[in-house]
């Protein structure tokens, strides 16, 4: 959503052809952004920390490609661990 945000008012002719990277599985509201805007593909570092709606973005024509990348796994990991009343609150249940 914030690079979304950052990048300005675009069209949809300009957003139907990125490709967000995203550290972790998009949750609800940014893939409804990525519907919204007609965004046709995402690159996923890693779902082992958090899977959210890659089963609705692909039902809807999305190619969500997930790298299962070690190192992004292992931060997002530490960084849960060594935060997680802020993890709780940025994934929606705190």
């Amino acid at each position: 959503m914030d690079a979304l945000e950052n990048a300005g008012r675009l069209t949809e002719n300009i957003y139907s052809k990125c490709t967000p990277y995203t550290t972790l599985s998009p949750c609800v509201m940014c893939s409804g952004a990525i519907l919204l805007y007609n965004i046709p593909q995402v690159i996923v570092g890693e779902n082992k920390n958090f899977k959210d709606e890659e089963e609705l973005l692909r039902s809807r024509g999305v190619s969500v490609t997930v790298l299962q990348d070690h190192d992004c796994i292992k931060i997002m990991s530490g960084y849960i661990k060594a935060n997680p009343k802020l993890w709780q609150e940025d994934i929606g249940i705190g």
